[in-house]
């Protein structure tokens, strides 16, 4: 039986959040990325809440980005995502890269996230 890309993904990520959870000393960063936006939420996992969150839908940053699909904009929103996780005292996550591979999209987020200063 031949197993989608979907469903490989959802497979990924369900092995991935049974080893990854986020505490109040460690929240977890959580990404999607659809087609066209990518977003990225820090989140308190014993807490059930969203500390922060960031995405490529913000006006702000709409009108910087040609284009909402690129690695420049998934750049940006870990830059954004890493800039306000540091004004609520957070420096330290576990990265959830919510199913997808680590290349990409998802790897420029998390590149432009940790040279912004969180550690991960």
């Amino acid at each position: 039986m031949k197993i989608s890309r979907k469903q490989s993904t959802q497979r990924r990520h369900a092995r991935i959040r049974r080893k990854v959870f986020g505490t109040s000393e460690r929240p977890r960063l959580s990404v999607f990325r659809s087609n066209q936006h990518i977003y990225a939420q820090v989140i308190d996992d014993t807490k059930h809440h969203t500390l922060v969150a960031a995405s490529t839908l913000e006006p702000d940053l709409l009108k910087e980005l040609s284009s909402p699909r690129t690695r420049d904009a998934s750049a940006l929103v870990g830059k954004l995502i890493a800039e306000r996780a540091i004004q609520q005292g957070i420096r330290q996550i576990v990265f959830d890269r919510g199913g997808n591979l680590y290349h990409g999209r998802v790897a420029a987020l998390a590149d432009a996230a940790r040279g912004a200063g969180l550690d991960f």
